[in-house]
C-alpha cells in the first residue's frame, strides 16, 4: 500500500495567494531610521504628525516596507543646485 504525499499538506499551509510576488523583508524602526541617517525618535514624530513613511503595524511593532521607504524619500528629496543649474 503506498503512503500519501506529504507534501500536500506542506503546501497547503506555505500556499498563499500571493506567493508569485516576490516579497522583501519589512524593516523595523531602527533600520528604517539608520537608512535615513535620522534618530528614532524623528521617525515616531513623523509617524504622529503623519509626515513620515508609512508603517504597519504587526503585532507590537511597527514595519515599513523597503520600496514604501525609498518612494517616500524620492517624493521628499529636494532638488539639488546641480538640477538647478546652479554654478
Amino acid at each position: 500500500m503506498a503512503a500519501r504525499s506529504s507534501t500536500e499538506p506542506a503546501q497547503h499551509m506555505a500556499g498563499h495567494p500571493r506567493d508569485d510576488v516576490s516579497m522583501e523583508k519589512l524593516l523595523s524602526v531602527d533600520e528604517v531610521a539608520d537608512y535615513l541617517g535620522i534618530p528614532v525618535n524623528t521617525l515616531y514624530q513623523w509617524r504622529h504628525k503623519g509626515t513620515g513613511p508609512m508603517a504597519f503595524r504587526v503585532g507590537l511593532f511597527l514595519r515599513y516596507d523597503p520600496a514604501a521607504v525609498r518612494n517616500w524619500l524620492a517624493d521628499h528629496s529636494e532638488p539639488t543646485e546641480a538640477s538647478h543649474g546652479a554654478r
